[in-house]
Parts: C-alpha cells; sequence; structure tokens
C-alpha cells in the first residue's frame, strides 16, 4: 500500500517566482545506512513538496557492506550515491559536500521527510537574505523547533570560510550543536546570522518521539561518544567563526589548517568536571546564556554517562534549548 505523506502548505511562500537565485541549485547531503525504505520515503516527500526538483540534487553516501541500499534512486530527482567505507559521520558529510555543486548546502537524515510544499523556493529566499551569503538556516523540524539547527543550511560561500564545516572528528552525533556554536560566537560579537523558518517544516521522524523504531542504526550510535570531541573543538570553533567574522568585516584571512584540530582526549574522572567547566562557562567568547546552558548540560550527561544519572539525558547529542 502506498504511504501519503500529509502536506504543509507555506502561507509564507509567495505565488510569484522570485527574480533572484531563483535557479540555484540546492544540494541534500544524505549519508544513510541499512534504511532503504526510509531514503525512499524522504525521496517521495522531496518530490511531492519541492517547487523545482530539477534544481535539487541529492548526494548520498552508502557504506560498501550496505549492498541493499547500493541502488537507491532517487527518479526524477538527481541523485549521487558515493559506496565506500564505513566512516564518521563528520567524513561522511564531508565526502558528500565534495561531491555537491549546489551553492545552497543542507544537511539531511533518513530519518526525515519535508512537509511544506514551496519548501525549496523558501531557502532560495533565505539565501538572498544577506548580500554576504553568511548565514545559518534551519527549518522546523517539529522536535527542537527553534532551538538547534538539527537539519542545517548553509552557503557554499559560508562552507568554504569555515574550511571544515563537518569536521571528521564527529563519529555520529554534533555537528549541528558545532555549527550553532560558531554562529552563536558571531552573534556574541554582533552578527546575528541565524535564520530559522518556522513555517518550513522537516519533520524529524525519531524514534525517541515515538514516529520510528529503534532500529540497528540507532543501536550501533554511542550516546555519548562525541561529547568530549564538542568540548576539544572548542578552540577550532573560536577560528571558526573568526574567519567569519573577518568576512563580515572585510578584514584579511589568516592561514589555517584544511581540518579542525582535536586537542587531548581528556581521561574521565572528576578532573573532566573542571574541564567542562573550563572550556564551556569560561569560554567568554560565547553569549552567557548559551554557555551557562553548555556547562550544565555536559555537566549532566557527563553525569549520566557514568551511571550517575539515568534518567536525565535521553537524547543523545541533541538539545532542548538554545535561545
Amino acid at each position: 500500500m502506498e504511504t501519503r505523506l500529509p502536506i504543509t502548505k507555506n502561507a509564507s511562500i509567495p505565488e510569484s517566482k522570485p527574480a533572484i537565485s531563483e535557479t540555484l541549485l540546492i544540494s541534500l547531503l544524505l549519508p544513510t545506512r541499512g534504511r532503504p525504505e526510509l531514503v525512499k520515503r524522504l525521496f517521495k516527500s522531496i518530490i511531492d513538496t519541492a517547487e523545482a526538483p530539477n534544481l535539487i540534487e541529492v548526494i548520498l553516501y552508502v557504506d560498501d557492506d550496505d549492498v541493499e541500499s547500493h541502488h537507491l534512486d532517487g527518479g526524477s530527482l538527481h541523485t549521487r550515491c558515493i559506496i565506500g567505507p564505513r566512516q564518521s559521520m563528520g567524513t561522511y558529510n564531508t565526502q558528500c559536500y565534495r561531491a555537491s555543486k549546489g551553492q545552497i548546502i543542507v544537511l539531511v537524515n533518513d530519518d526525515m521527510v519535508m512537509r511544506t510544499t514551496g519548501w525549496d523556493r523558501e531557502l532560495r529566499t533565505m539565501h538572498d537574505r544577506f548580500a554576504d551569503r553568511i548565514y545559518l538556516g534551519y527549518c522546523n523540524d517539529l522536535l527542537k523547533k527553534g532551538g538547534l539547527a538539527t537539519f542545517p543550511i548553509l552557503s557554499r560561500k559560508t562552507c568554504d570560510l569555515l574550511v571544515d564545516p563537518y569536521p571528521a572528528a564527529y563519529a555520529g552525533a554534533f555537528i549541528d550543536v558545532h555549527l550553532f556554536d560558531i554562529f552563536k560566537r558571531l552573534q556574541h560579537q554582533g552578527f546575528d546570522r541565524f535564520i530559522y523558518l518556522n513555517d518550513v517544516v522537516f519533520e524529524h521522524l525519531h524514534y525517541r518521539t515515538g514516529k520510528a523504531t529503534y532500529d540497528e542504526t540507532y543501536k550501533t550510535r554511542g550516546r555519548f561518544q562525541d561529547d568530549s570531541v564538542f568540548i576539544q573543538l572548542s578552540n577550532s570553533r573560536r577560528d571558526s567563526a573568526k574567519r567569519l567574522l573577518n568576512a563580515l568585516q572585510g578584514r584579511p584571512q589568516e592561514p589555517v589548517s584544511t581540518t579542525s584540530a582535536v586537542d587531548e582526549p581528556r581521561l574521565p574522572g572528576r578532573s573532566s568536571l573542571f574541564f567542562y567547566f573550563k572550556r564551556t562557562f569560561l569560554d567568554f567568547g560565547l553569549p552567557l546564556r548559551w554557555r551557562t546552558y553548555l556547562w550544565v548540560w555536559f555537566t549532566l550527561r557527563h553525569s549520566a554517562a557514568h551511571g550517575l544519572l539515568r534518567f536525565v539525558v535521553r537524547n543523545g547529542g541533541n538539545t532542548k534549548s538554545s535561545s
């Protein structure tokens, strides 16, 4: 039986086509493993809701041992499938990005669907909001909503300025929080480049909301494995925010490494709690509310990882609020 997806009409999207950026290619980066049916569901939602599916490309990364996913076909959608060894989530997204051609780059999941008719037109309109094309856009995922850029949208120019927008050190989570943190730093410097499209719904059908089954892909992800990586990349995020700030202020860029440097890992124990405090709450490059949130959140996650607060942390690498 064919599954029909409900579609949300966005009243804020104009009927006439915009004169600017109407032909820009949108690249959806999609690492996937063991979920061919979910990918087909996503493809269908894209085709059903996009105004110009011919101006959308989907770049997939599929593990070489995931044979059932090797022949995924988007039909009328332009798709490219990269087949390779199992990698970190950061590496998957980086490989997809390098293979993409669009000027608007969107990280997507196989456990999501597009609900809003004309979402692609809205993304192109968003792309024109700032002449310098430096922004972090995101849509309403019906879970984190405005609190986190769950499916981050960047211009290619922003990706190039960040140099390494999707660090390979992230095994499976925190890329969304990583990018959000960079733009929080930029916001703290007086440049608010967040664009939240509340009326454009990219629904996250996550198992923790009862919208999906707890499958093998979810099971193999370590809940806390990327916590220390996020903390260790704080200096990298500081440098990334500085590059964006330099671009906005017309200043020359300093030479940078092509990959994000990860500090030496911290051993578990009481010293880790002070490490979290020092690298979050005492990070004065961040707004007070955000760094306070990070400090409390990571302290709770650290405690939960060591069996002290099993009932507190339930959402892996996701946050509940970041305003």
